[in-house]
């Protein structure tokens, strides 16, 4: 009997050790994704966190952590993101860990989120909209802010006169170091305060923080940014936008009046390659885009064989509206082919202006050449040792007609008078091609 108990025992410590691992996995099947929010908030973002959400909706994730650390960035940008927060909220809870800044765009995208905890050396805040110059945005700009800063308060059941503040100066929170003219910024102790309770907690750790919001034994998925979202990022970029089409239309502008294909028709090429391969990735174009672009090109190139111009003109636009429809907005695209257009006409100017005689297939668009009297060439003889002599009129002068001076011909013109033929006349004057001659008593020679 011992013997058998002390089997069944065995038995028992045998399947319990090779079941258990398998009991330790089950029971760790809650998973949460770790998506990070880093760097300027622009529309590049919006494909890596779109495809991250994705891959947690896929996953079956309970949660997803957006582990933040941005100076802010574009309107656009961010309310697109935050459309997309807000569908993802449904599924599954996003919590927003600010580590070390949510400034701005940032602020606001932390403000959809279900639960905020921060660093101690978080910040939250400082959300005005501006423009690209660095100045304040306008009133209509401000406006429209203030009112989606309201809401992404409201959506979290958050005091939305906080927001506002971040956003209008007249709001006066001394307490939490801002007065009027300042911006409001909150530390991390000030968005724990229960007076404002725009943070759930302050953490000092990632660990710390799937502590407290009972994920300790969850699985912790973390996604990152691939190349070629990296690379979108950077190329959707608004300041890198126009840099790179101006890049593109002054490197085909000086590809066009130098021999060969060199340096700067690659650049102009690679630019425009690099402005649709990032908009692509990220989202913003189509394959409609290229085609059109493609339409555009082959127009072009048909205008070397077809005349009259029209071909070129229909490929020009064609082009434009190929990279104005690949930006996703626009407005703003067809502001940065305004200022591609006009880099690309100031560097021809200057191309044709100090370089054109180097560039040898520039002659073949624009005529270099000058029949100047520095070189040889003038217009006609003048013939300035005519002016005294005396000669007889061939022709009636009305006042205009022809005399005879030593056998030659000579076309003149009177000096207002009719002068009737046969009549001697002098010569008084010379230029160029223009002889003037008055009456004279004298008789001249013929």
């Amino acid at each position: 009997m011992n013997i058998l108990i002390r089997r069944l025992l065995l038995f028992v410590i045998f399947v319990t050790a090779i079941t258990l691992p398998f009991m330790e996995s089950n029971a760790k099947t809650t998973k949460v994704y770790k998506v990070p929010i880093e760097n300027v908030v622009e529309k590049g973002l919006h494909e890596f966190l779109q495809r991250s959400f994705s891959e947690a909706e896929a996953a079956g994730a309970e949660a997803i952590i957006l582990d933040i650390n941005t100076p802010g960035g574009f309107v656009d940008a961010a309310g697109q993101i935050a459309k997309l927060l807000d569908t993802t909220k449904k599924k599954m809870e996003i919590i927003a860990y600010i580590n070390d800044d949510a400034l701005s765009a940032g602020a606001f995208l932390a403000l959809h989120a279900d639960k905020i905890y921060m660093s101690p050396n978080g910040r939250i805040g400082a959300a005005a909209v501006i423009d690209s110059a660095g100045n304040a945005a306008d009133a209509k700009a401000e406006s429209a802010w203030k009112a989606a800063m309201k809401n992404a308060a409201e959506s979290s059941n958050r005091n939305p006169d906080y927001a506002l503040a971040m956003v209008d100066d007249s709001y006066d929170f001394p307490q939490y170091r801002a007065g009027v003219g300042k911006l409001l910024t909150l530390t991390a102790s000030d968005a724990e305060d229960e007076e404002v309770k725009y943070s759930e907690g302050t953490v000092s750790s990632f660990n710390e923080l799937l502590k407290v919001t009972g994920y300790e034994n969850a699985e912790v998925i973390s996604t990152e940014e691939t190349i070629s979202e990296r690379i979108a990022r950077f190329i959707t970029h608004p300041v890198v936008v126009p840099i790179l089409l101006s890049l593109a239309g002054l490197g085909l502008v000086v590809e066009l009046y130098s021999p060969g294909f060199g340096v700067p028709g690659t650049m102009g090429i690679v630019s425009l390659l690099l402005f649709f391969y990032g908009h692509l990735v990220a989202g913003l174009a189509g394959y409609e885009s290229i085609i059109l672009f493609v339409v555009g090109v082959g127009l072009i190139v048909a205008e070397v064989f077809l005349a009259g111009g029209i071909a070129g003109i229909l490929g020009a636009m064609a082009i434009i509206g190929s990279i104005i429809l690949a930006g996703g907005n626009p407005m703003n695209m067809a502001i940065y082919v305004l200022i591609a257009l006009v880099v690309a006409a100031i560097g021809t100017v200057i191309i044709i202006k100090f370089f054109g005689k180097k560039l040898h297939l520039l002659n073949k668009v624009v005529l270099m050449d000058a029949t100047d009297t520095e070189s040889g060439y003038v217009s006609n003889v003048n013939r300035t040792e005519l002016v005294g002599r005396i000669g007889k009129t061939s022709t009636p002068l009305r006042p205009a007609g022809t005399i005879e001076l030593d056998g030659e011909r000579i076309d003149v013109v009177s000096n207002g008078s009719y002068i009737d033929k046969g009549k001697s006349v002098i010569i008084i004057k010379v230029e160029g091609s223009r002889v003037v001659v008055r009456e004279s008593e004298e008789k001249g020679e013929i």
